[in-house]
């Protein structure tokens, strides 16, 4: 048994300083120059035009964090940077740091004492979810990196003939890879995007560059003003229900019912924690994320979705864990 520790507290107290010294390397594109060859404090100071002195502290602590390697004086990426943080990747997600450190997160976390007392976000009356927030289009553009395997894997729930016609809403669409990952796998597929104008248009520009947007249809507005339309055989909901209550799930998954043909589903995608709500800390620890952003938001329970989609009237609801990401999937049988 060992004796107790503060260790926690110390690393936890001073956890702003990783966030910072990663934000630092990539704004000084300090792992793609690696990538291309600098290799010593001295050369990457040279490229990134900062300090010698500041570049070797910065990557030694790089190399603590587990984000380089180091030998002699020499610095080399790991495999999971490599992957993830040389710009030159396909799979680069150092741009997400514009959204998920954006002042709008910082000042919502900042204030979290605050919203653990009312109960829901201290920054605003409505948080990230207010009218035509401008931050979901730094979420659309900033993100769409992290969401390409979800929207693969939540692709591969749609299943049957590849060859058959399907006509998908894709709710919130934000950047649009979800409905754009199923356009490309299905090539009948008409996919419908409804999302605020200004996202829209990120959602555009990515189906432009897919090769699909002649069957790619914008109905721009608020998910909640919007005629959705219909009838489709897919209504797409993906992070998206985590920003609100109960209630208003429900409604959505309301009208995801009218939406859809006879045989239609609904597919979900979201943090979705085990009942004890603690596990997997990936996912549940999702729910902090909720508390600071937004009103009434939260992380929800496969029992809960099942229960919201049951009372929209699906008559059954299927968990898929999508690993390996930290993200979830419910599939909603209209009938």
């Amino acid at each position: 048994m060992r004796p107790p520790s503060p260790a926690l507290f110390f690393d936890t107290i001073t956890a702003y300083q990783r966030t910072e010294a990663l934000q630092a390397a990539i704004e000084l594109d300090l792992f793609s120059l690696v990538a291309a060859g600098r290799r010593t404090a001295a050369e990457l100071a040279e490229a990134s035009q900062a300090a010698p002195r500041g570049i070797r502290i910065l990557a030694d602590y790089l190399t603590i964090l587990g984000f380089l390697n180091k030998e002699g004086d020499h610095y080399e990426l790991t495999d999971d940077t490599r992957v993830f943080l040389d710009g030159g990747s396909p799979a680069y997600v150092g741009g997400a740091a514009r959204f998920m450190l954006a002042p709008e997160m910082r000042e919502s976390f900042q204030q979290l004492t605050a919203a653990v007392r009312r109960g829901g976000t201290a920054a605003s009356e409505e948080g990230t979810v207010s009218h035509d927030n401008p931050i979901w289009v730094e979420f659309a553009r900033a993100m769409a990196p992290l969401m390409q395997l979800p929207a693969q894997l939540l692709a591969g729930l749609v299943g049957g003939d590849a060859g058959r016609p399907l006509r998908v809403l894709d709710v919130a669409a934000g950047h649009g890879l979800f409905g754009i990952t199923i356009a490309e796998r299905y090539p009948k597929a008409q996919i419908t995007a409804l999302d605020w104008p200004n996202v829209l248009a990120v959602a555009e520009e990515n189906a432009h560059r897919a090769g699909v947007t002649e069957r790619y249809t914008l109905r721009p507005g608020s998910a909640f003003d919007v005629a959705w339309g219909g009838p489709y055989d897919l209504v797409l909901l993906t992070n998206f229900l985590h920003h609100f209550d109960r209630s208003t799930c429900e409604q959505l998954a309301a009208n995801a019912y009218v939406a859809l043909a006879p045989g239609g589903r609904t597919l979900t995608l979201d943090f979705i924690p085990e009942p004890d709500r603690v596990t997997p800390p990936a996912t549940a620890g999702f729910a902090l994320v909720m508390l600071a952003t937004t009103a009434r938001g939260d992380a929800y329970t496969f029992t809960e979705f099942q229960d919201m989609f049951a009372q929209a009237g699906f008559v059954r609801s299927e968990f898929h864990a999508l690993a390996p990401t930290t993200q979830q999937a419910v599939v909603s049988y209209k009938d």
